[in-house]
Order: structure tokens, then C-alpha cells, then sequence
């Protein structure tokens, strides 16, 4: 008889209540992959979006989670990274490579890097594919560099406290917005200016911006555009209706780019060196077990989140 695990699976889309937990057959790993004790695992807004049924993959049945912080098991065939017994944390491959919020998980063995002593499983857990993200829209998509200024949006976010630290960490200059009740929160983490964009239109306080990061699409692409210096550019991490902004930028003389997160073991050992030298920490906005998988999903959908939300598994 095989082995089972405790996992969350959804058979339909819908709310937080199509979440169950369910008892599966524990995966092994195959060539170049390892398997990993899971011992905590973040939760995105990407997460609820596709149980909600907005995203890449296909129909349900399946088991969510990109983030993974844990323990390697076994290895399979061709690994030489990591052995049994290794604490690990990293990205499962986004999008088709999901499966976190379970006991165990199968993923490349180079998806993963060796997890820092300094933090905790639940730490290392909320980590990965918020900083991936930041890391690769600010280092690998818009080239930040040291004096430039950076507006970042939603800045108290999963996605945004991340790149704040980052944007500090390479020396840029850190404009953000976020409502007045997280300014103090983005204060202790360097923010250089804030903008309440509850009582303030950004683009009326702000002008020659080197860089935007925007996590929040609608009206704030265009509006991001405006604020940009001649060459600059905007990232966007929703990869929607590329070719209008595109478009629009191009006409502004500026640059707009649309990116999603990938497994990238460089990325990772950066975030890695980052969080080594206490520039880079997750806020917890709250950890649960993993049979509660859909109250995490309940309150990330509030909007009101200050940093990340984890799921803990024994």
C-alpha cells in the first residue's frame, strides 16, 4: 500500500470553502527532482486567484502552493544538490509546478537553495515567490542601480515590503504607496517617501521616476507611466493586455514590461544572501495549520494584508 499525506485540494472553482483537506498518495521524486517534508509553505494572492478559477491552469483537481520551505526526504535520480535531511526553501516552477499546501512535495532539485539558519521554516516559507518576484523585476527586468528612484506600489503588500527591502538593499531611492495606517510599518523599512493613495493621486506628487513596480494593474499602469523619466520603466506583474500598454509607453518614451516569477536557483541563492545579511524579512501577517488552508485564503482576499500569509504543517 502506498504512503499518504495530508494535502489541500479544490475539485471545483469557487471560495475559500471549495478547500478540503484530503489524504493522497505521497509523490516520489523522479529524475533530478527531490521530495520535501514540507514544514511551511506562503500563500499568495496568485493562490486564491486561481482557486476562484482566474489563471493559467486548467480544471480542477489540484493541490495549490508555490512556496515551500521543508526538509528533503529522498532525492531522485541525477541529484547532487541536496541530501536527505537538508533544510531547503524556493519556488516551485510557476505556473504548472504547484503543489506546496501538502506534508510532502516533489519539484527540480534546482529550484531550491539551502535554507539560511538565521530564520525559521515559517520565514524562509513566505519567502520565495514574493521576493523572486521583486528580485527579478528590479534586478533582472529594470536593472535598478544605486541612486535611482523607485516607486513602488501596494508597498506594504506580500510582493511590495519584499522589494522595498530589495530597491534599499541596491541603494535606490524608495517612493511608495500604501494607506496611512502601514506608513510607520514602511518607515522602519527604509522607505524614503510616502504616499497615502487614499487621500493623494500618486502621479500628482511624484515626477521622474527611474522605475515603477506595479502589482496592482487596472488604472495604475497608465497612470504609473506618466510619473516615469524619459527611459524609464514600468514593470507589471499581471501579464495582461500587453500590447495596448506597451503601446502607450512607447509613445511616453518609456518602457513597459510584463513579467511573471520563474524557478531560478540564481534568484534564489540572491534572496538567499539577502535574508544571510538581515537586509531581507518577511512581515507575518499570520501563520495557520494546514487544515485551516481556507481562513488563510479569507483573510489574504481582504485586500488588507500587511505582508504574508503561511501555512504551518507538523
Amino acid at each position: 500500500m502506498s504512503e499518504t499525506m495530508r494535502a489541500i485540494t479544490q475539485d471545483v472553482y469557487g471560495g475559500p470553502e471549495v478547500l478540503r483537506e484530503a489524504q493522497l498518495d505521497k509523490p516520489e521524486p523522479g529524475p533530478s527532482e527531490v521530495l520535501i517534508r514540507v514544514r511551511a509553505a506562503g500563500v499568495n494572492p496568485t493562490d486564491w486567484k486561481h482557486r476562484a478559477g482566474q489563471g493559467f491552469l486548467g480544471e480542477p483537481p489540484r493541490i495549490l502552493g508555490w512556496d515551500v520551505s521543508g526538509v528533503v526526504e529522498s532525492i531522485g535520480t541525477g541529484v547532487t544538490l541536496h541530501k536527505p535531511g537538508d533544510e531547503v526553501f524556493g519556488m516551485l516552477p510557476y505556473p504548472f509546478g504547484l503543489g506546496s499546501h501538502a506534508e510532502y512535495v516533489t519539484g527540480p532539485a534546482r529550484a531550491f537553495v539551502s535554507k539560511p539558519a538565521e530564520v525559521d521554516h515559517v520565514q524562509a516559507g513566505a519567502i520565495p515567490l514574493a521576493a523572486l518576484t521583486a528580485w527579478q523585476a528590479l534586478n533582472d527586468t529594470a536593472d535598478l542601480q544605486a541612486g535611482q528612484r523607485i516607486l513602488i506600489h501596494a508597498a506594504a503588500g506580500g510582493v511590495g515590503h519584499l522589494a522595498v527591502q530589495i530597491a534599499k538593499a541596491k541603494g535606490a531611492h524608495v517612493i511608495a504607496t500604501a494607506s496611512k495606517s502601514k506608513h510607520e510599518f514602511l518607515t522602519g523599512l527604509g522607505v524614503d517617501e510616502l504616499i497615502d493613495y487614499t487621500s493623494n493621486d500618486f502621479e500628482q506628487v511624484v515626477s521622474d521616476v527611474d522605475v515603477v513596480l506595479d502589482p496592482i494593474a487596472a488604472d495604475y499602469r497608465s497612470r504609473s507611466l506618466q510619473v516615469l523619466r524619459k527611459g524609464g520603466v514600468l514593470v507589471s506583474i499581471l501579464p495582461y493586455d500587453r500590447d495596448e500598454l506597451v503601446a502607450e509607453a512607447d509613445e511616453l518614451g518609456v518602457r513597459a514590461e510584463l513579467m511573471l516569477v520563474e524557478a531560478d536557483q540564481a534568484g534564489m541563492q540572491a534572496v538567499r544572501e539577502l535574508v544571510e545579511a538581515g537586509k531581507l524579512r518577511a512581515e507575518i501577517a499570520g501563520t495557520f495549520p494546514l487544515a485551516d488552508a481556507a481562513k488563510a485564503h479569507a483573510q489574504g482576499e481582504t485586500g488588507r494584508t500587511k505582508g504574508k500569509l503561511v501555512l504551518t504543517i507538523d
